[in-house]
């Protein structure tokens, strides 16, 4: 049997990147001589992160459209023009089975040459509220893998398959790796654990925030694990450089299992991604979703948990007033924890990657036997 090829494509974020380094090695387990090719935007996290993860990757001269009257917005019909003849010299070198989109500005224009060549397509959108690229991609896109119910209000219902949204494979196992957590992070067993994650490229309400209330939090002999992402990182490392005993900080955090199995308790944004890893690894969690995402998606991903009473909820703009209090209520109730985690845990869809992974290889049967 000649051996399969994929492509691969999205970035941007973290949120577009793990889900699908996630399906690839879902793949890489079905079908172990397979040969994989991502395709992202130069410049981006992807470019970085993907080789990181063993896989191979060529970027695309390409960035987003922005959604108010800019300069760069004048160049985006040339870039987007040199990113389709550059996916399609990619597609005819590549030659690949199946190609596959996780949203981000490379997706666009691989996934589009991809399909008008008769390539079996599949797109996987994470959020409840789905990105411009997808909406465009639904339209020739074979196959549709959705998180969230109700998602025929955008896409073609007879293309629509409910997945769950894939994530990194080594959180999903925490069991035992505590202990570890602790001596890698150099933190003490016998103080609370406050994991605060912005999203991959940071956010900036909740990094003013916790630098406000760092006093606040040593007060209360509580242990901070900070991933700030890079714009923000000096500006964090200064604050704790005097008094880093509990206070890690990192302007991205690899071992992402460890930072979960050590935290009591996470602050989090409300980003697909996020939220479905908190769903996974079971944790006491409050959402402070983003007010600077397309038709405030987040808050409607964060307001899914909340009504099952799975998550607590601080908004963006109350952040500087309530979310410390809140972190150091949450970590002095037991109870309110236990009750959160239970929630929680019953909202997570565990094999979502070999969901996804089972749709694209049925769809290269059947454009094989068709």
């Amino acid at each position: 049997m000649p051996q399969l090829k994929f492509i691969i494509s999205g970035g941007g974020t973290g949120g577009h990147i793990f889900p699908a380094i996630a399906i690839a090695n879902a793949l890489k387990l079905r079908v172990p001589d397979a040969d994989f090719l991502f395709v992202g935007a130069e410049g981006r996290m992807e470019m970085e992160k993907v080789p990181a993860a063993g896989f191979r990757i060529e970027g695309l001269k390409i960035a987003g459209l922005q959604r108010k009257l800019t300069l760069s917005n004048f160049s985006f019909p040339f870039k987007l023009l040199g990113s389709i003849m550059r996916a399609k010299k990619i597609l005819k070198r590549f030659r690949p089975d199946a190609a596959i989109g996780t949203g981000g500005y490379a997706s666009g224009p691989m996934l589009r040459v991809a399909s008008n060549a008769g390539i079996p397509t599949l797109i996987q959108e994470q959020n409840s509220f789905p990105g411009i690229t997808n909406k465009i991609l639904s339209k020739k896109a074979n196959r549709i893998c959705v998180a969230y119910e109700g998602m025929e209000k955008y896409f073609p219902k007879e293309k629509i398959v409910f997945t769950g949204n894939p994530v990194r494979s080594d959180i999903l196992e925490l069991e035992g790796k505590r202990k570890q957590a602790l001596g890698i992070f150099g933190l003490a067993a016998d103080k609370k654990i406050v994991l605060v994650i912005g999203g991959s490229l940071g956010a900036r309400t909740i990094n003013e925030t916790i630098k406000q209330c760092l006093q606040q939090l040593r007060e209360n002999n509580i242990q901070l694990i900070w991933q700030t992402g890079k714009n923000y990182f000096r500006e964090a490392e200064e604050a704790v450089k005097n008094d880093q005993r509990g206070m890690k900080v990192f302007d991205f955090i690899s071992k992402m299992d460890l930072a979960y199995a050590a935290a009591d308790v996470i602050v989090s944004r409300a980003g697909a991604s996020s939220v479905s890893e908190l769903c996974l690894v079971k944790k006491p969690a409050i959402l402070v979703p983003s007010p600077n995402v397309a038709e405030d998606h987040q808050s409607k991903n964060a307001m899914s948990l909340v009504r099952k009473e799975a998550a607590l909820l601080v908004k963006d703009a109350e952040a500087k007033e309530k979310l410390p209090a809140r972190i150091i209520d949450l970590l002095n109730d037991k109870l309110m924890q236990e009750k959160l985690s239970a929630n929680i845990s019953t909202l997570a869809v565990k094999n979502s990657a070999e969901l996804i992974a089972n749709e694209v290889l049925e769809l290269i049967g059947k454009k094989k036997t068709g």
